[in-house]
C-alpha cells in the first residue's frame, strides 16, 4: 500500500443557503490519495466535489471529521499542495512570467531563481517565448497552460484539479490532459500525486489510476473503482469502453436515500426527484427515438449527440427510468414500450401519460394528489408538502423538490398552483 499523501476521516461540510437554512453538502466522507496515484473524483451536481477539493487544498475547513497531510492536521493552504482551477484564475494585469512566479514570490524565493524556475517551467508546459505575453493575448487553453505552470512551479508534492479541463474544446483539452499526463508518467515533475475533479466521465477513464463516485445531498462516496490499464490508453479500446460503460452504470444507479441523523424515516418513503425540467426530459426522449439511436443507445454516445455534459444529462435519464419511459441499464438507455408510444403522441395525450406515471410511479406527486383529495375545498399549502419533505430531507433540498414536484404535476395536469399564495389545488372538474 503506498503512503497516504491527503486522507479525510469522516469529514462533513454544511454551509447556510440565503434564507439561511443549512445544507449539507459532504456527511462522513472517508477519502484518501496515495503517493504515486492520480484519483478521479466524479459525482452530479450537489455532491460536494469542489467543496471536498478546497478542504484538501486547505481553503475550506470540515465542521465535523479530520484533513490530514501526510499525517499532519490541515489548518490552511499548504506549501505542498498546488491547485489548477477551471476558470485559470489569472491576473489580467500581470504578465505570464509574473502570473507563474506569484507562487514561488510567496514562498520568499528570490528573484533571479524564481524567474529561471519559471522559465524552465514555461519551457516544459510548452509555452517557452510567451513570458512577456499578458493573459488576454492568449488562448484559452494557452492561458490554462500559464495555470498549469504557476502550479507546478512550486513543485508541489500535491496537484489539485478543479475541472481544470472543462472551459477549453474537446480537442484543447484533450491535448492538454495528454500532456500532463506524458510530465506525470515521465517523472518530469515531483509531484506524487493528483486529485482530478471532473464531470467528464471519459476524462477520468483516461486519467485515473482510481475513480472515486460521490452522491448527491449530501456527499458521500458511494463507489469506487481501480483501473489497471496502462497509459497512454486508447479510448476506443474495448477496454476502455467497458470502464466507461461501468461508471456511466454507477452514476445513473438511483442510490438509497437514508434519513438524516436524529430524523424518522417516514416509513421508508423516498420523495427524491431527480432536477430535470419536462422541457429537458423530452428533449432527451425524442433524441434518444430518432436517428441513429432508434430507442436504444450508449450513453456516452447519447451524450456526446446531445452536446451536453453528463452533469446535466443524468437528472434527464433518472427522470425518463422514474416515469416507465426508459430503462438504464449498465451504460445503456433504451426506451420501453410506453416511451415509443408517448415520442409519438400528440401533446394532450403526452400530458395524460404524463400524469398517469406520476401518479402510479412517482410517491411523492401520489402523495400531493391524495392529501387534496382529503383536503375539504381540494387545496394544500405548500408548506405541508415541504413539512412532510423534512421529515428525511434538509431544508433546501425539500425546496429543490417541491418546485420539481409542481413542475411535473402542472405538465401532467394533477394539480395547479399559485405561486401567490404558494398553494396547491386540484384542477376544476
Amino acid at each position: 500500500m503506498h503512503d497516504k499523501l491527503i486522507e479525510l476521516t469522516g469529514v462533513a461540510k454544511t454551509f447556510r443557503s440565503a434564507d439561511g437554512a443549512p445544507r449539507t453538502v459532504l456527511d462522513g466522507v472517508d477519502f484518501a490519495l496515495h503517493d504515486g496515484e492520480i484519483v478521479a473524483l466524479l459525482g452530479k451536481s450537489g455532491s460536494g466535489k469542489s467543496t471536498l477539493l478546497r478542504i484538501v487544498a486547505g481553503l475550506a475547513r470540515p465542521d465535523a471529521g479530520s484533513a490530514a497531510y501526510r499525517g499532519r492536521p490541515i489548518n490552511g493552504p499548504l506549501s505542498g499542495v498546488a491547485m489548477v482551477f477551471q476558470s485559470f484564475a489569472l491576473f489580467p494585469w500581470l504578465t505570464v512570467q509574473q502570473n507563474v512566479e506569484l507562487g514561488l514570490e510567496a514562498q520568499g524565493v528570490a528573484p533571479a531563481e524564481r524567474r529561471a524556475r519559471a522559465d524552465a517551467m514555461l519551457e516544459l508546459i510548452g509555452l517557452a517565448g510567451f513570458g512577456g505575453a499578458l493573459p488576454r493575448e492568449l488562448s484559452g487553453g494557452m492561458r490554462q497552460r500559464v495555470g498549469i505552470a504557476r502550479a507546478l512551479v512550486t513543485n508541489p508534492d500535491v496537484l489539485l484539479m478543479d475541472e481544470a479541463f472543462s472551459a477549453l474544446d474537446v480537442l484543447t483539452g484533450e491535448t492538454l490532459r495528454n500532456d500532463i499526463l506524458g510530465l506525470w508518467d515521465g517523472a518530469s515533475i515531483p509531484t506524487r500525486g493528483i486529485l482530478v475533479v471532473s464531470h467528464n466521465i471519459e476524462e477520468a477513464v483516461m486519467m485515473a489510476d482510481r475513480i472515486v463516485i460521490l452522491s448527491s445531498d449530501p456527499g458521500r462516496v458511494r463507489s469506487e473503482i481501480r483501473i489497471d490499464l496502462p497509459r497512454p490508453r486508447d479510448a476506443d479500446s474495448p477496454a476502455v469502453r467497458a470502464l466507461i460503460d461501468e461508471v456511466y452504470g454507477l452514476m445513473t444507479m438511483r442510490a438509497p436515500a437514508p434519513a438524516p441523523p436524529g430524523r424518522p424515516s417516514a416509513a421508508g418513503a423516498d420523495w427524491r426527484l431527480p432536477a430535470a425540467d419536462v422541457a429537458r426530459i423530452e428533449s432527451v426522449l425524442e433524441l434518444l427515438a430518432g436517428s441513429p439511436f432508434d430507442g436504444r443507445a450508449d450513453l456516452p454516445q447519447l451524450s456526446e449527440d446531445a452536446a451536453l455534459p453528463d452533469e446535466e444529462l443524468f437528472p434527464a435519464y433518472e427522470a425518463l427510468a422514474m416515469l416507465g419511459l426508459a430503462q438504464v441499464e449498465g451504460g445503456d438507455i433504451a426506451l420501453t414500450a410506453l416511451g415509443r408510444h408517448y415520442v409519438h403522441a400528440g401533446q394532450a395525450l403526452r400530458q395524460s401519460l404524463f400524469g398517469r406515471q406520476l401518479l402510479t410511479e412517482v410517491p411523492l406527486t401520489a402523495r400531493i394528489c391524495r392529501q387534496l383529495r382529503e383536503e375539504p375545498e381540494r387545496v394544500l399549502a405548500e408548506e405541508r408538502v415541504l413539512a412532510l419533505l423534512e421529515e428525511t430531507l434538509e431544508a433546501e433540498q425539500a425546496r429543490r423538490m417541491l418546485e420539481v414536484a409542481v413542475e411535473w404535476g402542472r405538465y401532467g395536469e394533477l394539480y395547479e398552483y399559485d405561486y401567490h399564495t404558494g398553494r396547491l389545488k386540484l384542477p376544476a372538474a
